[in-house]
């Protein structure tokens, strides 16, 4: 079941996970919350659309916008509308 890890926490896990780009993208349910909130950094992806951050937080330690997530997708990317993925130092274990 592919991980998210970020400073010795799993922060996400799901078998229902999407890859793009070289990217897994785990469904929102999957999120442990208590470690993301959201950031205003946004960026733009030609074929996905805008995407929206979130910090990361474990313990007193803070990733900021190590998580990105497509909330209104363009249509090619649509399989991944609100589904979340990571950088930054956060492990994805496969």
């Amino acid at each position: 079941m592919p991980k998210a890890i970020w400073n010795g926490s799993v922060i996400a896990e799901s078998n229902d996970c999407e890859k793009v780009e070289g990217n897994f993208y785990f469904p929102p349910d999957s999120l442990k919350k208590e470690h993301f909130s959201e950031s205003s950094t946004t960026s733009v992806c030609g074929w996905k659309g805008t995407a929206n951050y979130f910090n990361v937080t474990v313990g007193d330690s803070v990733n900021k916008d190590a998580a990105w997530v497509y909330r209104t997708p363009k249509d090619a990317a649509k399989q991944i509308t609100n589904y979340v993925a990571f950088w930054k130092g956060v492990e994805v274990q496969p």
